[in-house]
């Protein structure tokens, strides 16, 4: 299957195949006819699968079948809802990518930035509007953005919109936009609120589905490393400069986290830099183009980066600590091994979060490797190697097989001192 084959024009292509696209994705290959069809379309895909592009570009080809008049102002036409400003910031560079062949307009609005700029630019007239929920209402409410004459609105990374609690924000937009219009909705999942949004705004969407959680995930390589929640600065550390890696993605669960494992890591002589919420816009902007070029070696982050960071090639991700929501591991190691590249994906788990990596098994479908460092090993497991290798510990073990057998002298023991206690309490009664 080729771009051509799916029925994209000859500027689209031609601008693709300078981005070096030579096939399409399985996403871009189901979806793409069905937009240029002008259907509803629900696609379950997980981050990092091509779907920016499985959107982008036939929505680019349907706005530019009619022409724009030079003497009337633009309005917008197409609208991307996302849920963070990095998501926007990539979309919004992705779509002025596709688009280089064809005379569109483009715009991108998020918070963390002045606001003023970004009016002028919609004043100037857009036909692509790429926007963060809150920002978007923002200009809504101040009169400089007029959703009335939108004819597609895509909801990319749904899920993710919702889970932030953005719900009351796009019930307020849906009734802003016209009823007439074509619906694209992308999902990892299809949780109970992604369904309900999809009855809210969508008709008869088509559903296409494309892999599980689990086969997406084993394409990277997994490894979990047991060791105590004291000891996990001092082996992400050590990891990280005794095996010489560049480049990479750490993830803790919390902002304060991220400080202090930035700051012990930055201490410890690895050049580091830290992203999350709190950050200026600059900051994060920042962080992330360093990251890039690799000027900087490690970049600590939460959750804020586990979508819509796109790195080509980036080794490796390590997750300090596992995530609150099972999913978003998922999310996570999928920024690495991106693109059928090789990556790996470390976890360091301590035994509060057993629970937690159970859950992400059960979503991943199989179990993940379990090792331990040497010199980080737990102390319960370094406390039962040692009981394993004394004579006290072996005959214990003796004692523990023994009494397990049925006809053994401790068995037979054991069970008349069960059946004495039971005829005492009955007699008791």
């Amino acid at each position: 299957m080729t771009f051509e084959k799916l029925g994209l024009v000859s500027p689209i292509l031609t601008a693709i195949e300078a981005l070096e696209y030579t096939k399409p994705t399985p996403v871009q290959s189901k979806v793409i006819p069905l937009v240029l069809e002008g259907k509803d379309v629900m696609a379950t895909a997980q981050t990092g699968t091509g779907k920016t592009a499985a959107y982008a570009l036939p929505i680019l080809q349907l706005l530019s079948k009619k022409e724009h008049k030079e003497k009337s102002k633009r309005y917008i036409r197409a609208l991307i809802l996302v849920p963070t400003r990095e998501l926007a910031s990539q979309v919004g560079k992705s779509i002025d990518a596709y688009g280089s062949e064809l005379e569109l307009k483009s715009c991108a609005v998020y918070g963390g930035v002045k606001f003023t700029p970004q009016v002028k630019k919609l004043e100037n007239g857009i036909d692509i509007l790429v926007a963060t929920p809150g920002r978007l209402l923002e200009h809504v409410n101040q009169g400089s953005v007029n959703l009335s004459r939108v004819e597609v609105v895509v909801f990319d990374e749904a899920d993710r919109i919702l889970d932030m609690g953005f719900w009351a924000e796009i019930e307020n937009l849906l009734t802003l936009i016209p009823k007439k219009r074509q619906t694209l909705l992308f999902s990892v999942g299809l949780s109970k609120s992604v369904k309900r949004l999809s009855e809210l705004s969508m008709k008869k969407p088509l559903k296409i589905e494309i892999n599980n959680q689990g086969d997406l995930a084993k394409k990277v390589k997994q490894t979990i490393y047991v060791c105590d929640k004291d000891k996990k600065c001092a082996l992400l550390s050590f990891m990280i400069g005794s095996q010489n890696w560049h480049q990479v993605l750490v993830f803790t669960k919390t902002k304060q986290s991220a400080d202090e494992v930035g700051s012990f890591l930055e201490e410890s002589g690895l050049k580091t830099l830290i992203l999350h919420g709190d950050k200026t816009h600059s900051a994060r902007t920042k962080a992330l183009k360093d990251f890039k070029a690799g000027s900087i070696r490690v970049l600590v982050a939460t959750d804020i980066a586990s979508r819509g960071l796109d790195i080509e090639e980036l080794p490796h991700v390590i997750n300090f600590e596992l995530p609150g929501d099972a999913e978003d591991y998922v999310h996570r190691i999928g920024r690495t091994g991106r693109a059928g590249k090789e990556g790996e994906a470390i976890s360091l788990v301590c035994k509060e979060e057993k629970s937690v990596l159970k859950e992400i098994e059960k979503i991943l479908k199989y179990g993940l490797k379990v090792e331990f460092f040497k010199g980080f090993e737990t102390q319960e497991w370094v406390e039962k190697e040692a009981k394993k290798n004394t004579i006290k510990g072996r005959i214990e073990r003796n004692k523990e097989k023994q009494a397990s057998r049925p006809n053994s002298i401790i068995g037979m023991q054991k069970r008349k001192a069960k059946e004495k206690k039971k005829e005492t309490k009955k007699g008791k009664k």
